[in-house]
């Protein structure tokens, strides 16, 4: 599942999705995998607004996320019911790792160096992982 536009100027899931689709995917991935019906999903969404969320919206915007490989629909005879096909965790992991092999693909070096650079302004933590990761590449080589 590849996800198509990565907006650099947004943050967190609007990085990867429409605003209400980040919203969506958030009430599911808050469900702890229980699937939900559309009409769960708008209640949620209700709580965290103001303003009432139309139905047919939410419908469309969850039928959009199942055709896009993100969502699985599941039928319990007129109810259709809807779970994330990844945790959030591993959506991140999956949609960050295929980012970074098209940054190196796209500008090799360049990216390595930009990305060490990013070190200085991090936890010492992080970069005490990379050499471990880096060890453990070469070991693995």
């Amino acid at each position: 599942m590849k996800i198509q536009r990565f907006k650099v100027h947004e943050s967190g899931l609007n990085r990867f999705f429409g605003p209400l689709e980040a919203k969506i995917m958030e009430v599911l991935w808050h469900s702890e995998g229980l699937a939900l019906t559309i009409k769960e999903v708008q209640q949620r969404l209700e709580q965290d607004q103001e303003k009432p969320m139309n139905f047919n919206t939410v419908m469309t915007v969850m039928n959009r996320l199942v055709e896009k490989g993100i969502l699985a629909k599941k039928q319990e005879g007129r109810t259709s019911l809807y779970r994330p096909k990844l945790t959030k965790n591993h959506f991140l992991e999956t949609q960050s790792k295929e980012l970074t092999h098209e940054l190196m693909e796209e500008f090799g070096p360049l990216v390595v160096s930009h990305m060490l650079d990013a070190l200085e302004d991090v936890d010492p933590s992080l970069m005490e992982k990379l050499e471990q990761k880096i060890k453990q590449w070469k070991k693995e080589r």
